[in-house]
């Protein structure tokens, strides 16, 4: 059997090496935008040999912010690490009881609280690099813009990342507002176990409970008055018996 720290540490390196990808193309823009080279669109060699000072300035600007992404991902993973050493996920206990329980081991909840808020404050400088990077790129592409496909990639590019960010912050707030350890990398997949409350309370006439046993119970209890008036007629057919012309 598959140790379940094992499966962790696989799954966490998995989403890692995706995510990669779409980091290096959504920081990088200047050499992964479509630009305009006069008579043809500009390849990588071309973005990347541009000596144009303001190209090179947005240049620097990108490498600036693919390098906090990576001093992110690294507190990130060793954030994560260490999760999967010395925590673990019991379904059975409610989310919010960690505290609770490492608040008796001194040494490691002050190290949780250590990582949350250096991981907290590493993604709110991440987040002001990384904008201020789309904003010079801006420019960069109004001087270069190529075609429909320069516009749609800066989209695109952009969107991943902040989807990126968006997530990391969520997970970093709530670590530190909430006094938890949550996972930047792994999530869970909601099970719906009730009825929607707005279709029992159309259904059942302003209903508001929206309790699955107790819909079972009425639809039950309309089985059983049927059953009743089914019986009373069988009832009344042997009394009067029924003539057929």
């Amino acid at each position: 059997m598959i140790d379940q720290d094992l499966k962790q540490r696989v799954k966490v390196c998995g989403i890692f090496f995706l995510q990669v990808y779409k980091i290096m193309t959504g920081t990088m823009l200047s050499l992964f935008l479509p630009q305009d080279c006069g008579d043809h669109m500009c390849t990588l060699t071309d973005n990347y040999n541009n000596s144009e000072i303001y190209h090179r300035t947005v240049f620097s600007w990108n490498c600036l912010s693919a390098f906090s992404f990576c001093c992110t991902y690294l507190i990130e993973l060793y954030r994560e690490e260490w999760c999967v050493k010395y925590l673990d996920v019991d379904n059975n206990i409610p989310d919010n009881s960690l505290k609770g329980i490492i608040i008796k081991e001194k040494k490691l909840d002050k190290k949780m609280d250590k990582l949350n808020l250096m991981y907290y404050r590493l993604l709110c400088v991440n987040t002001f690099i990384y904008f201020v990077n789309m904003i010079l790129t801006l420019k960069m592409m109004d001087d270069n813009y190529y075609n429909n496909s320069t516009l749609s990639c800066f989209i695109s590019f952009s969107l991943l990342v902040m989807m990126k960010l968006y997530n990391s912050l969520s997970v970093g707030y709530q670590s530190v507002k909430n006094d938890k350890m949550m996972s930047a990398f792994m999530s869970e997949f909601i099970s719906y176990n009730v009825i929607d409350g707005d279709y029992v309370k159309e259904k059942y006439n302003g209903t508001k409970n929206n309790r699955l046993e107790d819909i079972t119970k009425k639809e039950e209890k309309k089985d059983d008055i049927k059953d009743d008036i089914k019986d009373d007629m069988i009832k009344e057919e042997e009394i009067i018996p029924i003539v057929n012309n």
